[in-house]
């Protein structure tokens, strides 16, 4: 039986916009337990991604760059979504089966794929769920429990 990615992806998703700063996206992100977050432009439409990794590298970045944000003439510019986030996505639509979206995330050295349904116009995405290594982990142990019981 070939599995799609509709039949696993979450479509309860936490999604931050371009100009939300870093620490609120961070809190967002440990508040609900996610290691990434689609982030949207004004119009609602996914523009990047934002992960764990993203917001390490940006903070480390930042931190090695700056002085301590402490100091008394430190400035009140915090990075935003937008400078941090990855543009380049790779998508997958939800009739894209499960083992096409298990060879792009190995390929890409990913954990997670947006899943968006096209627009009109070139490029335009609307974002309808998100399918990550866990859904994929809960899949497969549930195929391997319900093959223990036959």
């Amino acid at each position: 039986m070939q599995h799609t990615v509709g039949e696993i992806m979450r479509t309860q998703l936490w999604t931050v916009d371009t100009e939300a700063s870093l620490i609120e996206a961070q809190a967002l992100m440990e508040e609900h337990g996610v290691r990434r977050l689609p982030v949207l432009d004004e119009d609602g439409e996914l523009v990047g991604i934002l992960s764990w990794g993203d917001v390490r590298e940006a903070t480390s970045v930042e931190a090695a760059q700056m002085p301590s944000p402490y100091a008394p003439d430190a400035a009140d510019d915090w990075l935003t979504v937008w400078e941090a986030m990855s543009r380049d996505l790779v998508v997958v639509a939800p009739e894209t089966s499960l083992a096409d979206a298990v060879e792009l995330m190995l390929t890409h050295k990913i954990g997670g794929l947006p899943v968006v349904r096209s627009l009109r116009g070139a490029g335009r995405r609307q974002l309808v769920g998100i399918v990550t290594d866990t859904d994929i982990f809960r899949l497969v142990l549930r195929l391997w429990r319900a093959e223990e019981q036959v």
